[in-house]
């Protein structure tokens, strides 16, 4: 199986990160992606780039080496004296979607109920599509609740390579029963690198270990490939979706010889 997109990456806008948009998409080309996705931290991180970095995403290239780049941005999930999260409707506005995850910078861990009530809040916003590396074991969670009000929100679960790998250690088996609840109720995840670096963009092999191990069924991964997030993001509203339509059509159109 092959994984042809990445939907979580950060830049140097984000300063734990060490790597530009034209890095990441001639990597993204060198490595034979077809869709990236740049997703740096929301407002409330320590080192998050001005609101501004967002909106003014627009002045970047959708397409280059043959690659599409989304403006995505992940967002922080707040305590319960707070919004939901650190966005609102008028950045998501510029936002081709967003990642809701927690972070200890932000939200200090509390109990399942608590982590439980503020990732379900997050996602009714309507503000995000995926649910950031919720196997976090930081931050337990009612996994059956979370996933049911994923599906019920039509927001992804995200499976994120770098949590098996080299962050949040200990999540794999938090990871595991989330890939199996998921499968279960017949709802649907993204796989992504959280990539700080370059030179790790689209890598999630660990996580098609994962999704092999327990017979996870490919149909339900909908970050596969470009047309599938693509047309997710569609469902959303997200303009995105038309912008994209034509690049789609190119990409999907059968090579011709010349003789």
């Amino acid at each position: 199986m092959r994984h042809l997109t990445d939907t979580h990456a950060h830049t140097v806008a984000s300063t734990h990160a060490y790597s530009t948009v034209e890095e990441y998409f001639r990597a993204a080309s060198d490595k034979g992606l077809q869709l990236f996705s740049i997703t740096d931290h929301g407002p409330e991180m320590p080192d998050s780039p001005h609101p501004w970095h967002f909106g003014n995403m627009r002045v970047l290239p959708r397409i280059r080496y043959g690659v599409a780049m989304l403006r995505g941005i992940e967002a922080n999930i707040l305590p319960a004296d707070h919004h939901p999260l650190d966005v609102n409707h008028t950045l998501m506005s510029f936002m081709d979607f967003g990642i809701a995850s927690f972070h200890e910078p932000v939200f200090p861990p509390s109990d399942r109920q608590t982590h439980t009530r503020a990732m379900i809040a997050a996602m009714e916003t309507g503000l995000v599509q995926i649910l950031g590396h919720p196997g976090n074991p930081n931050y337990p969670i009612n996994i059956g609740e979370v996933v049911r009000a994923a599906r019920d929100n039509n927001v992804l679960i995200e499976i994120n390579n770098s949590s098996f790998v080299s962050s949040r250690l200990g999540s794999e088996p938090h990871c595991i029963e989330i890939l199996e609840t998921v499968k279960a109720l017949d709802w649907k995840v993204a796989l992504s690198s959280d990539s700080h670096v370059h030179y790790t963009i689209g890598e999630v092999d660990v996580a098609l270990q994962k999704i092999d191990q327990i017979a996870f069924p490919e149909s339900n991964i909908v970050t596969l490939n470009a047309r599938r997030f693509i047309e997710f993001l569609g469902e959303h509203g997200k303009s995105v979706a038309q912008d994209l339509s034509e690049w789609l059509a190119d990409l999907e159109r059968p090579q011709v010889s010349e003789i």
